[in-house]
């Protein structure tokens, strides 16, 4: 893996001259006008603070970006480990919030070393659809508290939702006037000017002017230190380890398992934008390392989020220099403009991440699917989305997965069966065809039974298997014992048009010593040309 991370940085940098720095110097800042409000936003969603999400997007500018399994990958705090980090804050602290991103970071990092990369393509894209609709609604139900300038009681979306009812329900107008604000400059902002600025940038900046002008009384973010080192950060001194797995291992399997979905999926999409190779593996490990330094720091979890990356590509990026750039500029502005920044209203921030919730939902692929009426991704996709909101990530993902397979398994066990008989006194052919199409497995060797048990006996019994596709043991034992039963009645069995995977799997499991010694042909024709009776006889 080292060799192979080598061998890509010498390909990439070969040739890298003051032009392509430039242009990746260009690209790079315009990640920071994009990267700036959602660390902001996602530092303080994640159960941080702002400078939480600053010093996450950083840190991972330099070190992700640095070792991604690709030139582009540009990381920071995401809302997709949100659901899950803010019901950690809420019950361990924001110490709670680090530990998880520490053991994350472990567990992607032994999955990036034990090639687990690929694994990502067995999750189905309804599924995958479903978890993001579900993770984009919490994300917008959690930040009703900042929109409405309230504070609800409760760890988990649903609670502070009921609480609402129980303990009333008083919004600051201020705050909401402010909101509303951001939620429609981000939405009528031209696509066209969101390339050169974009418009979450917009709407935090004339926000802040705003409530500042007319001195609004609503909550801001707050104090940002101007250190990588703030005093709130993971403190191993201060962990109780005897109970660490315990607390700390579900949501810690949660998070990476989002942040590895996230970033894989990112760069698969990314890499056809760019057309460039993309080492899943090599984007594990980074993300890993990533995340078990961000938490010394004082940040919270990053990802590789197409948000950031196709602004780079779009910019003219040329290589991982462009996340290292971006993340010199994001201290700068950390220094420079912090007294700035402590102004923001979080009711302005809440704004930016209601829209980027809305615009994290697949919506083509939604659309697509109830369009087109594909009643299993339909179910699949709501089964998933109603299990993120109602239970958790895991039970989520579990779930979906199950059912896909499930749908899957039910399908594959259709097996299409036709049966074609030959008795003309002409031909004096007694000959019967038995035409197979789908996958014999253990699903449906009931079907195989039934519908051969149909049919009459007869003096040479024909298996037409060029549509079966595969076979798996308890498929070739149900063969077996249909051979069986027609040896013992005098019928020869010829099989036809067998792939060779079924010819193997035959092979491996002596089917073939159940059959006379020429038993296979390429074709139906041939099978009953051969055994046909000459006229003489």
């Amino acid at each position: 893996m080292i060799s192979r991370f080598i061998a890509r940085l010498k390909e990439e940098f070969h040739g890298y001259n003051g032009a392509a720095l430039a242009k990746d110097t260009v690209a790079g800042i315009t990640v920071v006008a994009v990267s700036l409000p959602l660390a902001l936003a996602f530092g303080v969603s994640s159960g941080g603070d702002a400078a939480a999400g600053l010093i996450s997007a950083i840190l991972a500018g330099l070190v992700i970006s640095g070792l991604s399994g690709a030139s582009y990958q540009i990381a920071g705090p995401t809302g997709t480990m949100t659901a899950i980090l803010m019901v950690v804050a809420a019950r361990h602290s924001v110490q709670g919030v680090f530990i998880v991103t520490l053991l994350a970071g472990v567990v992607m990092l032994l999955a990036g070393i034990l090639r687990f990369g690929k694994l990502i393509t067995l999750i189905p894209l309804p599924v995958i659809s479903g978890f993001t609709s579900g993770i984009a609604l919490i994300i917008a139900l959690g930040q009703l508290d900042n929109f409405f300038g309230v504070a609800s009681q409760g760890t988990t979306v649903l609670q502070k939702l009921a609480s609402y009812f129980t303990d009333g329900f008083s919004p600051a107008w201020q705050a909401v006037l402010l909101g509303v604000f951001v939620i429609a400059i981000m939405l009528l902002w031209p696509a066209k000017w969101n390339r050169r600025v974009p418009s979450s940038l917009v709407g935090i900046v004339l926000a802040t002017a705003l409530s500042m002008v007319l001195q609004f009384d609503v909550a801001t973010v707050g104090a940002i230190p101007r250190t990588l080192l703030p005093q709130a950060r993971l403190d191993l001194a201060a962990v109780e380890w005897s109970t660490v797995l315990q607390t700390y291992l579900s949501p810690a399997i949660s998070c990476a398992a989002l942040i590895a979905i996230e970033s894989l999926l990112c760069g698969a999409s990314a890499s056809r934008m760019k057309n460039e190779s993309f080492d899943p593996d090599q984007q594990l490990v980074a993300q890993g390392v990533g995340n078990i330094i961000i938490p010394f720091f004082g940040g919270v979890p990053a990802a590789s989020a197409l948000a950031r990356t196709s602004v780079a590509i779009k910019s003219g990026s040329r290589t991982r220099m462009t996340g290292i750039i971006s993340a010199l500029g994001l201290v700068a502005v950390m220094f420079l403009l912090g007294d700035l920044m402590a102004k923001l209203p979080l009711a302005a921030l809440a704004g930016v991440l209601i829209v980027s919730a809305l615009r994290m939902n697949d919506w083509e692929n939604i659309r697509y699917i109830f369009r087109k009426r594909f009643k299993a991704a339909i179910a699949a996709y709501l089964i998933t989305m109603i299990c993120t909101i109602v239970f958790d990530l895991n039970v989520a993902i579990l779930t979906g997965v199950a059912f896909a397979a499930l749908v899957f398994i039910y399908r594959q066990a259709r097996l299409s069966i036709s049966v074609t008989e030959f008795d003309s006194e002409d031909d004096r052919l007694d000959a019967t065809v038995v035409t197979v199409d789908g996958v014999l497995f253990f699903a449906n060797v009931e079907t195989l039974k039934r519908e051969l048990a149909g049919v009459k006996m007869c003096e040479r019994l024909v298996l037409s298997m060029r549509g079966v596709a595969s076979i798996d043991l308890g498929g070739a034992q149900a063969l077996n014992e249909l051979l069986d039963f027609y040896k013992e009645r005098g019928t020869a069995v010829f099989i036809c048009g067998a792939q060779h995977i079924v010819r193997e799997m035959l092979h491996r499991t002596d089917t073939l010593d159940l059959l006379p010694d020429a038993c296979f042909y390429p074709t139906v024709d041939q099978a009953l040309s051969v055994h046909k009776p000459s006229q003489g006889e």
